[in-house]
């Protein structure tokens, strides 16, 4: 820490009044979904084999020790995540919240904000989780006043003290988290701009002067948070899952990203990176230096042996599910984020055709398919329960209803309507195909759709199969909540999916040109 005596008038000061600069550490995580185990390559299980080979990659026990080193590197550091520790195993699937809070107190977090994923299974989880986590879970765009299970519980801000000095944490969700989750008509969503506005003013009236946001809104809105708010300083991200580095050829940006004098960060997801910011504020609060680089958690961080042995404990009542194994795939089916959200994929193929062919008896004709929904990849070999779930998380059941061609067409042009940002909503299809161009504006983008080998008929009633969130308007497919005799109670998509595998003999994952990209 660097220090520097005030000089006034050539003349030392007899007071000895001391100016200096601050440093700090900001650790982060983001969109962990309940990866308390090792991840492979793809972001899925790893076997233990693979494990003691040295090819998995996080997991909480190394997280552990990756952490406990990085405050070692500090004299003030901080440890906070950017929201989504819920969903994406059989973790959560078996313990709802209650294991993450138990993992980040282990790991003592300082705060968090509320993650999309986070209401999944309404208020009365997030309610749960945070009666049970040691620290303070953050989300200022949202009037929760009409909530009872989180009126005057879930604060939009608060101020810890490191070193010496105060730090003022905000907290920030996606505005559509009403599309994307199920936080019930209590929570009501705002503008993040003006939430984040709101807030800075607040504190920095309370001579807070060192302003850290955390935000799962998504790098794309992080960077126009930072251009369009006042007196922010740093901003960890969430959300978009992107990876900022200055050493990785796949990074979405620079670490951190400036924007002004706002420091930007993120952290891939899974808990495969740990992001480390070194950050310098001189005495009035302003950055003057912010540097540093995600640690990428590998076999050469070493596991906790304690809190492997939880986390083994903690597993032991989903063995069974998880190791069963129901098919085989004869090459990796790529159910990779930026694929899947972007164009065709072999996995959202997979899973189209699997809720197709499971109700195309019944006159379903269309399948689509949210790539939001779409969690892992899975490698070539066997197939077991446990990667299809990882797959497939969110116990989302198969509808069946009928709408018009004409609303169908509407249906793809939300889905393609966040093309640029990524967003789950982008269309998997089956039974149907579709060009789009995202040069043009949103809403107008679609054309070229056929059912089967038939230009579609936008008068035409179609039978279409989705999944129950969809089906209800999530991901911003409201349009299909009126649909004609609705059915939202099939079989599980994972059920639906593993069964399908099974018949095929060892599955080949294929791409047929149903989306095409103009």
């Amino acid at each position: 820490m660097k220090r520097f005596l005030c000089v006034s008038a050539g003349l030392m000061m007899t007071t000895s009044m001391a100016w200096a600069d601050y440093a700090l550490t900001i650790l982060h995580t983001n969109d962990f979904h309940a990866r308390f185990e090792p991840i492979s390559k793809y972001d899925s299980g790893c076997s233990s084999q693979d494990n003691t080979e040295g090819k998995c990659f996080g997991g909480t026990a190394r997280l552990i020790n990756a952490v406990k080193a990085a405050r070692a590197r500090s004299e003030n550091a901080i440890l906070v995540d950017g929201g989504d520790q819920f969903q994406g195993t059989l973790f959560y699937t078996y313990y709802k919240g209650a294991l993450a809070a138990e993992m980040m107190n282990l790991l003592g977090y300082d705060a968090m904000t509320v993650g999309n994923h986070e209401f999944d299974d309404g208020p009365e989880v997030l309610a749960s989780f945070m009666s049970a986590i040691n620290f303070p879970i953050l989300m200022s765009n949202a009037d929760v006043t009409a909530e009872p299970l989180l009126a005057g519980k879930l604060a939009k801000s608060t101020v810890i003290e490191r070193g010496g000095a105060k730090l003022g944490l905000i907290g920030l969700t996606p505005q559509d988290t009403d599309e994307l989750a199920s936080p019930g008509p209590g929570v009501v969503f705002g503008d993040p701009i003006a939430a984040v506005q709101a807030e800075v003013d607040r504190l920095s009236a309370e001579g807070i002067d060192k302003i850290i946001v955390l935000s799962h809104s998504g790098y794309g809105l992080d960077q126009q948070i930072a251009a369009q708010t006042t007196g922010v300083d740093v901003i960890v991200g969430g959300h978009s899952n992107s990876l900022l580095s200055n050493s990785n050829d796949r990074a979405d940006g620079p670490y951190p990203t400036m924007v002004g004098d706002t420091a930007i960060v993120q952290a891939y997801a899974y808990g495969k990176y740990l992001g480390e910011l070194n950050v310098l504020f001189d005495d009035a609060g302003k950055v003057i230096k912010a540097e540093g680089e995600p640690v990428l958690i590998d076999a050469a961080v070493p596991e906790d042996p304690a809190t492997l042995a939880r986390i083994a404990e903690a597993a032991a009542p989903l063995e069974a599910i998880r190791n069963k194994v129901v098919a085989a795939a004869a090459d990796t089916i790529d159910g990779d984020r930026g694929n899947c959200r972007a164009r065709e994929c072999a996995m959202g193929n997979l899973v189209a055709d699997a809720m197709l062919a499971r109700v195309k008896s019944q006159g379903i004709e269309v399948a689509i398919a949210n790539s939001g929904g779409l969690r892992a990849s899975i490698d070539a070999g066997d197939v077991t329960m446990g990667e299809v779930l990882t797959v497939l998380p969110f116990q989302n059941t198969l509808s069946t209803f009928y709408v018009k061609g004409a609303v169908l067409i509407e249906a793809l042009e939300n889905g393609v309507s966040q093309h640029e940002e990524g967003a789950g909503r982008f269309p998997q299809v089956a039974g149907l195909s579709f060009a789009f161009d995202i040069k043009q504006p949103a809403g107008a983008r679609v054309s070229d759709v056929m059912v089967g080998a038939v230009p579609i008929d936008r008068d035409k009633v179609y039978g279409v199969v989705s999944n129950n969130y969809v089906r209800n308007g999530g991901d911003g497919y409201a349009m299909f909540k009126s649909a004609q005799n609705a059915y939202d109670f099939g079989p599980d998509l994972a059920d639906v999916t593993a069964e399908y595998l099974a018949k095929s003999g060892p599955y080949k994952p294929y791409l047929d040109g149903r989306i095409t990209m103009k």
